[in-house]
């Protein structure tokens, strides 16, 4: 699973709930977006769309291990782990980042699909840049839109807050408390 750390985040608030390293899930990112890039030139420039079928399958097993067993335990989780460990853990909440996992999970999924049932044309590369744009988000700006989009849910009141929400990148999570009545 996700690790449990106890002790500070960077702000200066406890941790009580199952963090991530953002160093590591963005450095998986980058990786994982490298292997769809590569595999989408192939299907778009190429119109050889094997690599596209096994990155995508791929990329459903890796978010499946990421969302059981934690991204310390995912393929590219541990090489992201490697390449970061030079650098100090900045740990943020698990919770919006499952979200965003379960998102990539269901893309991926779609993808393996549309993909191994010999559709191609615009719909796979539609799918699949889509899953470029979010990786290239991720990874290279910090952006976590299945965070945005989860921490959108929990602030309109659609998906239940609790601890766990509590040390997220960029401050996403941030949840405004109604202030007093004038």
């Amino acid at each position: 699973m996700d690790q449990h750390i106890a002790g500070w985040a960077a702000e200066g608030t406890p941790l009580r709930g199952a963090v991530c390293d953002e160093n590591q899930v963005r450095a998986a990112a980058g990786l994982t977006m490298v292997a769809g890039a590569v595999a989408f030139a192939y299907a778009y420039f190429d119109k050889f769309y094997l690599p596209l079928q096994v990155v995508a399958a791929c990329f459903f097993v890796e978010f499946a291990l990421r969302l059981i067993v934690g991204i310390r335990f995912s393929a590219t989780g541990v090489v992201a782990g490697v390449l970061t460990r030079a650098y100090p853990p900045e740990w943020v909440s698990a919770k919006p980042k499952r979200f965003a996992w379960t998102l990539g999970l269901v893309l991926s999924g779609a993808m393996t699909v549309i993909t191994n049932s010999g559709i191609r044309g615009t719909l796979p590369r539609t799918i699949c840049l889509l899953c470029l744009t979010l990786m290239w988000l991720e990874s290279v700006l910090g952006l976590c839109v299945g965070c945005e989009i989860h921490a959108a849910l929990v602030r309109r009141g659609w998906v239940s807050s609790d601890a766990g929400y509590e040390a997220c990148a960029h401050g996403v999570c941030d949840i405004p408390r109604p202030g007093p009545r004038a």
